[in-house]
Formats: structure tokens, sequence, C-alpha cells
């Protein structure tokens, strides 16, 4: 006597089951053995591509030329900071310079600065046996500049070409491609050494 097919047999569920569960712990180790690793280490492929997929070195010349332009890239960051330090200090020259100015009518440079928060006071230098009356002229705690349509649109486009330089040259170094690495290092080395003395302490 046959059984139902609506009723198996007990040791044929069990057959079932057991099967079933094989199936499931075979997809689920090989959905685990399909998933990328997420640990990164640096390689050393000369097919490694480089902001576009256009863009894949496929022989040891183009490979160098590559690095080379990284190399490039670095300095040129490296002289836009210089360039956005020296631009910084000539705004803030001229700000300066523009506090004491003379107009007709308005007080002496002299008169200007007694007045003025930034002279603390006045003194007599002598050198030579030659005594001269001048004002001690202190500069004070950095603050907010005002805003100027002459200085803070470029100011703004300095900065953004900036960060887009340096998103490039982190990208170039997030391939983890040894050579691309070194090149942006040996950038920065090169930069450093041409312009460095004129970046400021808050560029780096």
């Amino acid at each position: 006597m046959s059984a139902h097919p609506l009723f198996p047999r007990h040791g044929d569920a069990a057959s079932t089951d057991t099967h079933s569960g094989m199936t499931m712990d075979m997809g689920g180790d090989s959905s685990m053995s399909s998933s990328p690793m997420m640990m990164s280490v640096f390689q050393n492929s000369m097919s490694t591509a480089l902001f576009s997929s256009r863009w894949t070195p496929h022989s040891t010349g183009t490979y160098a030329g590559t690095c080379i332009f990284l190399i490039i890239l670095a300095v040129i960051f490296r002289g836009l900071l210089a360039f956005k330090s020296w631009q910084e200090t000539r705004w803030l020259d001229k700000e300066l310079n523009r506090r004491y100015v003379v107009v007709n009518g308005r007080g002496t440079l002299a008169e200007n600065l007694s007045r003025d928060s930034l002279a603390k006071g006045a003194m007599v230098v002598s050198e030579n046996g030659v005594e001269e009356n001048v004002l001690l002229v202190r500069r004070r705690t950095p603050c907010a500049r005002p805003w100027r349509l002459s200085v803070d649109p470029l100011r703004a486009v300095i900065d953004t070409v900036i960060a887009g330089v340096g998103y490039l040259l982190m990208l170039a170094v997030m391939t983890m491609n040894v050579g691309y690495f070194l090149s942006v290092l040996g950038g920065t080395f090169l930069g450093s050494l041409l312009v460095g003395r004129f970046i400021s302490l808050s560029e780096h």
C-alpha cells in the first residue's frame, strides 16, 4: 500500500529536510566565498586605471608617463598652496595699508595711529646720539576681515582649484598602486623643495 502524496513517510521527510539544509548551507557558503574582501593592499600592476577606465596604461611607457603626470600634479598642488599663502599676505597688506590713507580734512598718520587700537604708546628711540619719537604699533589678534568683492570670489576660486587637485591626488593614492603612490610622494617632496618656504603653516 503506497503512501498518499500529501503525507510522505517519515524517512522521506527527513531526507528532504536534510537535502534542503545542505542546499541552504552550500548557497550560504557560495555567497560568502563570492563576497569581495574588504582588505586593501598595495599592488604594482602597470595596468591600473587612473580617474577613468579609458586612462589605463597598457605598456611601460604609458605607465611611466602616468607617474610623471602625478609628480607634476603634486608639484602644482604645492605651488597652488604657496600662491594662496602669498595672495593672502598681499591682501592683508593692502587691507592694513588702507587704514592709513591720508584724506583732506582728516588727521595725519601719527594722529590716526594714536587713535587706532593697534597703537600701544609713544616711545623714544635713540641711535648714535639722535633721538626720535616713535609710536609702538602691535598687531591685534586675528579677527574676521570684511567681505570684499575684489578678494573673496578670487579666494573661493583658488580654494576650489586646490580642493579639486587635492582630491585627484587622493584618488590616485586610493588605487593602491605603488607607482602612483610613490609618484605623489615624490611630487610633494619636489614641490615643497621648490616653494615650501612660501607656504604658511595654516595651509599644510
